[in-house]
């Protein structure tokens, strides 16, 4: 099942990849027709849409007349997922079975895979994907590169190391384990596992191209240029986490490397991804819809800030999001990319608005600690607990403690926190969200 799945997307990116050459009237035509389709088919077999979509007509509906239905949140899915699956054979007790017996990435009969993440949000989710949205989303993740190794190929043979979760129920490591190009090998690396190992690892698959979370990526490069890990990656591929300033810096000085960012989630698949020319990401319109609205679920004009951004995902029939709430900030981007594409582009995604932290009144956005954090060439990695008069610390490396501690002290006064309790320790390693493998770099008070 497996395979006949990964040669199914081998084969649908060859129609993805001429997507990406595409005019704008081509894109937003396509994207018309893909809504139609999914609103027609979410009216008629889920009963959660067809409540929020009894006044629409799916047949003329427009992206604009998106604006009319409410917001979808996470809650929601969680709270009526029977109502919104759309197929007879599957529901939430049948799905946490599945979930809580699979030993591996297992089909149903119907050919779904169910997946469960939330480590980040602290709700945690279930979710489902049928066969043709698997083929969307690792097309949607893989497409651009695919493009950019046909122009200028790599050598050969080409390996693949994809640090994610590597065990259920996390998407990532299906997602990502695609060999993209001919006789291209693939090897799946636990991202949660002790760093050494994850060093080890890498060193042994030899990669050409490299695929994982933001983080685990970044502190490998910081390990290369320390003369600790001996690999000439032609390609990286990020996701699952922002890809801060510190990393990218990283990854440019270790190998001079190709960044491929992609911002995504487990409910919509694939959002955005980087081409490597030009600045943020190519928003994948042809199969996601993405609205950038106020608190109350009103869209803004592409120059003004947004609270929030709504997706609409054209792929998955099987449990479909309409005007569903990702919890991120985006900021659109102006004029041509420098690759050609007519595809919009967002700005990088900086991080959930949940990173910020609160104390009472004054909100600390999570930048204050990564301008510091990020900064010290001594920290390869850190995680940040909010406190109620300042902030425990996580650092990976040998910092000078007493300094680092007071430059976060003084960066929190500056934010208006008039006297701010730091407190720093040095660790061999940070703790991973056990079943996704992800790291939660900011962690508030609830």
């Amino acid at each position: 099942m497996r395979a006949g799945q990964v040669n199914a997307v081998q084969a649908a990116l060859e129609d993805h990849t001429g997507r990406l050459d595409w005019p704008r009237e081509q894109i937003e035509h396509y994207r018309t027709a893909r809504l139609r389709a999914l609103l027609s088919h979410a009216r008629e077999r889920s009963l959660f849409h067809a409540r929020r979509l009894r006044e629409l007509d799916p047949s003329t509906a427009t992206v604009a007349d998106l604006a009319s239905l409410p917001m979808m949140t996470k809650q929601d899915a969680q709270d009526e997922w029977d109502s919104i699956v759309t197929t007879r054979d599957l529901d939430r007790e049948r799905a946490e079975r599945i979930l809580a017996e699979q030993q591996w990435f297992s089909y149903t009969p119907s050919d779904e895979q169910v997946f469960s993440s939330g480590g980040s949000s602290g709700v945690r989710g279930v979710y489902v994907w049928d066969w043709q949205f698997y083929v969307s989303a690792a097309c949607l993740a893989w497409r651009i590169q695919t493009r950019e190794e046909r122009r200028a190929p790599v050598r050969s043979p080409s390996r693949l190391a994809v640090l994610a979760a590597g065990i259920p129920p996390h998407a990532s490591t299906p997602l990502f384990d695609v060999p993209t190009a001919p006789g291209m090998e693939t090897v799946v690396i636990p991202a949660g596992a002790p760093f050494d190992e994850i060093v080890a690892a890498v060193a042994a698959a030899r990669p050409t191209h490299l695929v994982g979370y933001a983080s685990v990526i970044g502190r490998l490069a910081r390990a290369a240029l320390a003369g600790d890990l001996q690999v000439r990656p032609v390609r990286v591929s990020t996701n699952s986490e922002p890809l801060l300033d510190e990393d990218r810096h990283a990854i440019d000085e270790a190998w001079s490397a190709t960044i491929h960012n992609l911002w995504g989630s487990t409910e919509i698949g694939v959002q955005a991804v980087g081409c490597g020319h030009g600045e943020g990401l190519h928003v994948c319109e042809d199969e996601v819809v993405l609205e950038r609205v106020d608190d109350s679920g009103t869209p803004v004009a592409a120059d003004a800030p947004a609270a929030r951004t709504l997706a609409t995902g054209l792929a998955n029939r099987t449990f479909p999001f309409i005007r569903y709430d990702l919890g991120d900030q985006v900021t659109l981007l102006p004029g041509t990319c420098p690759c050609g594409s007519a595809f919009v582009r967002v700005a990088d995604i900086g991080g959930r608005r949940d990173d910020d932290f609160r104390y009472g009144t004054k909100t600390v956005p999570a930048s204050t600690f990564r301008y510091v954090l990020g900064a010290d060439p001594r920290v390869s990695e850190y995680q940040v607990r909010q406190t109620v008069d300042g902030a425990e610390i996580f650092a990976v490396g040998d910092p000078d403690v007493p300094r680092l501690s007071s430059a976060v002290a003084a960066a929190l006064r500056r934010q208006g926190l008039s006297d701010p309790q730091v407190r720093i320790e040095v660790v061999d390693h940070l703790q991973r969200h056990q079943a996704s493998g992800k790291l939660q770099r900011f962690i508030a008070l609830r």
